[in-house]
């Protein structure tokens, strides 16, 4: 290696491989992930003019995991030589702005934000064979793995363990539910979003288990952009266990955070009810909130508590981070579909590190900047928001906080109808059906069989008299099964005397029929464009092939049909009702952004019509008034954050160079400290272009925050002295042990043939 060549074989190689032709395939791999191996190996062959073959990819790839190998292990000796070889160091420093706390800021409400999600597009074909019986017949359910072991780890620690997983299994679950009862004041009631969502459902995704093993991975990610952590879905679907494993690692290492999910309603009740997770997370004051991406399909009620736009403290965060990631990261898929299990989490791993420093990094100043003008261009509608509020005659900013309490209540009251409202509904709906029985009991009690006199007819007027007299039969049991069962509502509802058309009682309960007739029919309808708003949203995703956009336009026009037939018998149900509703067209609900208008066309026991949060203008003003104070929070982030990032960059350049030195003063040290230069360039190429960014939104009209460089709390890049830890004969041994794990790697990856 030292001639610039990685071996393809450990003992007698004929064949290396350039370290120079291993770096630009690794540099443009990571730039362009669809990239495999193959076709670099046959671009190589094109420039070499020699026909491709085979091996010659086997080989590369050999060669290419010793050469990572190696940069894994001058990476770590380099972190080592930095002091920063401790558990959890990249995590607790992973994204400057959140986490490198200065003396004297202010105190967030939300310390950290961040946000999780699971995507299956890089899931793996498992390496199997079926299974043959004792005829010798392949079973087609039962399959055995063929592949070969493979126990290396990926250097770093992006990846949650699965063991560290799998404690948060279901089955370990139930054994921590014996005896343990959750709080009733922690965890709400279910709103029914649950019911929209298919993340944590394990039936839908059962088809696939018996073709891939690693089914997506489960992803936490910083507001700025920075990966936290990541976890294989194995042989299933985004369980809850990914969700508790990722948060409980999170709390532990950073404390008080928000975490933002595409079902963050269903999974703070689920971290409450957890007997070990829940009350974890309620002392580090652990909040579920909901991305807006995602808030648009959640119900109002759902989005009144758990949507970034109401929660105090989250600022104008979107908190779908994760969906920017995946866009990008879906192009690993085709060089990792049919990969080991290694090599799949080493593509993942290695892409993830180089988009934190090439990406992520480099954007930061840039991201921050946006932010604050966008929060200062939400600002600029304070003026408009005072005129609107002068048009509709609203007094003062309360206003709009009793109307948000005023909603919750209302919506609170639509979740369930109270049981005698049920059992008066199916009361009516028996004495109906009891009416109608007795009405063809009696048509079937008047109907003669006429028989034809003549004897040849005798096997037809036998026939006849049997089909009348079966009828009769039925419709006497089918008038005494309905009377069975309206004996027993009268009980229960303590009925004297049983209602008659006409009478109070059954007027007003066939109203509520047909409100409950109504509410059905519009929940259908809110279905349906809920699952057409996600399709045109995947139809227009970068990255979604031709033949998914051609399957999705096929599900659309079916939607459309089915959107249309559920308009029609919405309209029905609207104008049966007591007091007609007014019929919605194709334009209305095909335009529709928010479905929580949707909610506002449920029937309440309380009427709304005045109510001022009711009215488009009211709820238009009172959804800028809460955005006006997210703008604000936003700004004071902004200006905790970026003091936070001059003060890194200082601080970050002027460790590097110091260690560097110190590096370079010591026996032997000449190559370690070059190694510390190239990771300090790596690190630190950004940073004039950021200064330059920020001096430029210093100069913004508006901007109220500083740039200048504050006192990190955590002293460690002030202070630290590796040659204070420790003699020099320790760090001999250590260096030994090193390379002796070095020639290991270089063994295992070569010795095996399949890779």
């Amino acid at each position: 290696m030292n001639l610039g060549y990685v071996p393809c074989s450990p003992y007698g190689p004929r064949v290396a491989i350039t370290i120079r032709a291993l770096e630009v395939y690794r540099v443009t791999h990571l730039r362009c992930p669809r990239l495999g191996i193959q076709p670099y190996v046959r671009a190589l062959c094109d420039i070499h003019g020699v026909a491709f073959r085979t091996y010659l990819s086997t080989q590369f790839s050999i060669a290419f995991d010793v050469y990572l190998a190696t940069l894994a292990l001058v990476e770590r000796r380099v972190q080592k030589a930095l002091g920063r070889d401790t558990p959890d160091w990249r995590l607790k420093n992973a994204c400057p702005p959140c986490m490198y706390k200065l003396e004297g800021e202010p105190q967030l409400l939300i310390p950290l934000l961040t946000t999780m999600d699971g995507n299956n597009s890089l899931r793996r074909f498992g390496q199997k064979a079926r299974v043959e019986d004792e005829g010798g017949e392949e079973s087609t359910t039962a399959f055995v793995s063929k592949a070969r072991k493979d126990d290396r780890e990926v250097p770093g620690d992006y990846y949650l363990s699965r063991s560290e997983v799998d404690k948060w299994a279901k089955e370990g679950l139930e054994d921590l539910m014996k005896g343990y009862t959750s709080d009733p004041e922690w965890v709400e009631e279910e709103d029914g979003c649950s019911e929209r969502w298919s993340n944590m459902r394990e039936e839908i995704t059962s088809r696939a288990l018996s073709l891939y093993d690693e089914t997506g991975i489960f992803l936490s990610l910083c507001r700025q952009g920075f990966v936290l952590l990541v976890a294989d879905m194995v042989q299933s679907g985004e369980l809850a266990k990914y969700g508790f494993a990722v948060i409980h690692h999170l709390i532990r290492v950073l404390g008080e955070l928000g975490d933002g999910y595409d079902i963050g309603c269903k999974f703070k009740n689920m971290v409450n009810a957890h007997p070990v997770l829940g009350p974890f997370a309620r002392e580090h004051r652990f909040r579920s909130l909901v991305g807006a991406f995602h808030g648009h399909a959640h119900n109002r009620r759902c989005q009144l508590c758990n949507l970034a736009t109401y929660v105090e403290g989250v600022g104008l965060e979107d908190l779908e981070e994760c969906e920017s990631f995946f866009s990008k990261s879906n192009a690993l898929a085709a060089s990792t579909r049919y990969a080991t299990t290694f090599h799949r989490r080493q593509a993942i791993s290695t892409y993830m590190q180089h988009t934190d420093v090439f990406d992520t990094y480099q954007g930061l100043a840039s991201l921050l900047a946006s932010k604050y003008k966008r929060a200062l261009e939400v600002k600029l509608g304070a003026r408009t928001l005072r005129e609107t509020m002068t048009r509709l005659g609203i007094p003062n900013a309360q206003t709009f906080v009793n109307w948000l309490a005023a909603e919750k209540e209302f919506l609170a009251g639509l979740q369930h109808e109270p049981l005698e409202e049920t059992l008066q509904m199916e009361y009516y709906q028996k004495l109906v059906n009891l009416r109608a029985a007795e009405e063809k009991l009696v048509l079937v009690r008047n109907t003669v069989a006429i028989e034809d006199p003549g004897a040849q007819q005798y096997e037809q007027n036998a026939a006849l008299t049997r089909r009348v007299e079966t009828q009769r039969r039925q419709a006497l049991e089918l008038r005494d099964n309905v009377l069975v069962a309206v004996h027993e509502l009268e009980a229960r509802l303590e009925v004297t005397q049983r209602w008659e058309a006409g009478c109070e009682e059954w007027s007003a309960a066939a109203v509520m029929v047909s409100n409950r007739r109504y509410q059905r029919a519009l929940d259908k309808l809110h279905g349906l464009v809920i699952a057409r708003l996600f399709e045109l949203t995947k139809c227009n995703m970068s990255g979604t092939g031709y033949k998914m956009r051609k399957h999705i336009a096929k599900a659309l026009q079916a939607r459309s049909r089915a959107i249309k037939t559920a308009i029609e018998q919405y309209n029905n149900a609207a104008a049966a009702l007591e007091v007609p509703r007014e019929p919605l067209s194709w334009e209305e609900v095909v335009d529709y952004t928010f479905l929580s208008d949707f909610d506002l066309l449920r029937f309440a026991r309380t009427d709304i019509a005045s109510e001022g949060w009711a009215q488009p203008a009211g709820r238009e003003a009172m959804d800028q008034y809460f955005k006006l104070l997210r703008a604000d929070e936003e700004i004071q982030r902004l200006n905790v954050e970026i003091p936070r990032l001059v003060t890194y960059m200082r601080d970050e350049e002027a460790f590097l160079e110091r260690q560097e030195a110190r590096i370079l003063r010591e026996d032997d040290g000449e190559a370690l400290a070059h190694q510390v230069a190239l990771y300090r360039m790596r690190q630190g190429r950004f940073n004039d272009a950021h200064r330059v960014r920020l001096l430029q939104l210093a100069n913004l009209e508006g901007f109220s925050g500083s740039i200048e460089p504050g006192v990190p709390i955590n002293k460690e890049r002030l202070s630290f002295d590796r040659a204070s830890l420790g003699d020099g004969d320790e760090d001999d041994d250590e260096t030994e042990a090193d390379a002796l794990d070095a020639a290991f790697i270089v063994l295992r990856v070569t010795e095996d043939p399949a890779q």
